[in-house]
């Protein structure tokens, strides 16, 4: 089963800078994921139920896509558990003026279908026939690496970013504090799935938005989205929530950037509930010249013991993923 969302490009996706905003392109995957794991979990006589996202792996930005091209977004049921869907997603842009092609972004998502008439009950999900019993195999290694990450994650939601006033305006340049921004929006019917709750592309794209503002304040540069870390949707956001979403900078290399992101929601609909982390994550930036060089990042600043400790783990993510990238590229050389 395959899925694909073909569009054009229109000025109202771009950033400042001309390029197709990072959060549409990420909202795009979603739509895709979500048509095609709610399919699957209605293809076999059951209760009707809606796929919802719970957690979006590494996904790399390989290329801009800009004003213009289209963009093909395909996605691929690649495993299924008892209660959950893996999702390959692939963006490929096209200039439909000269035919050049090119892949943009990879991404793999992780869905659970909810019941339409509970939408606390979690339903099964039909099992998907394999090529080969490697396929089941390997995708049950990445299920369970996925479920682990995300228990270490959870066990770290009971952090807090305090706001600001005038963030970017007072304090040192190049501290965590002068950068760090929010964002509050009311969550409408716009936002939202058949069962009334936001969908996960939507949450996404506000996340980008403001990793994209931190970024930006930190460098007074062009900024643009280079990857993102394993997003977490922890809890289901419900229509009418006031959801606010906050950055801080973590990590700084000599090209790169590691903005972690909050989400938490004030559900003013049910009032016997408190604010709580509904989705967390770390986006990667990079600051670009006018020409769409890449420039050197100024140094984060770090001031507190707890800004010293989330600097050494964001350099520890950042070695161990450029570890990974050039064994790949090692194991491809082979190839």
């Amino acid at each position: 089963m395959a899925q694909q969302l073909i569009r054009i490009m229109r000025p109202d996706d771009a950033n400042f800078a001309g390029n197709v905003h990072g959060g549409i392109i990420l909202k795009m995957i979603e739509e895709a994921g979500a048509i095609i794991s709610t399919r699957h979990c209605n293809s076999q006589d059951g209760e009707p139920c809606v796929a919802a996202l719970a957690r979006v792996e590494r996904t790399d930005f390989l290329s801009p896509v800009c004003i213009g091209e289209v963009a093909n977004v395909s996605a691929e049921i690649t495993y299924t558990s008892r209660h959950s869907v893996e999702v390959q997603v692939n963006v490929m842009s096209e200039n439909i003026l000269t035919g050049a092609k090119k892949v943009t972004n990879k991404a793999t998502l992780w869905y659970v279908p909810l019941s339409l008439k509970n939408v606390n009950k979690v339903v099964e999900v039909p099992p998907i026939q394999y090529v080969r019993k490697e396929q089941e195999e390997e995708g049950k290694k990445r299920y369970e690496e996925q479920k682990l990450d995300r228990l270490e994650t959870k066990q770290r939601n009971g952090d807090v970013i305090f706001p600001i006033i005038n963030p970017g305006t007072t304090g040192e340049p190049h501290t965590v504090g002068y950068s760090q921004s929010s964002l509050i929006h009311l969550v409408g019917p716009s936002d939202c799935t058949l069962l009334g709750f936001v969908h996960g592309g939507v949450t996404m794209k506000l996340m980008d938005e403001v990793a994209g503002i931190v970024a930006a304040r930190h460098c007074k540069t062009n900024i643009v989205t280079a990857s993102v870390d394993a997003i977490n949707f922890h809890e289901k956001i419900k229509k009418g929530s006031v959801i606010t979403i906050s950055g801080r900078m973590t990590f700084t290399s000599n090209k790169s950037m590691e903005i972690e992101v909050f989400v938490d929601a004030d559900p003013f609909v049910d009032e016997a509930r408190e604010r709580y982390r509904a989705v967390s994550a770390f986006f990667t930036y990079v600051s670009l010249s006018k020409e769409g060089k890449p420039l050197p990042v100024p140094q984060l600043l770090t001031e507190t013991e707890d800004e010293k400790r989330r600097f050494e783990e964001g350099k520890g993510r950042y070695l161990q993923t450029k570890a990974k990238r050039q064994a790949q590229l090692q194991q491809a050389a082979l190839q």
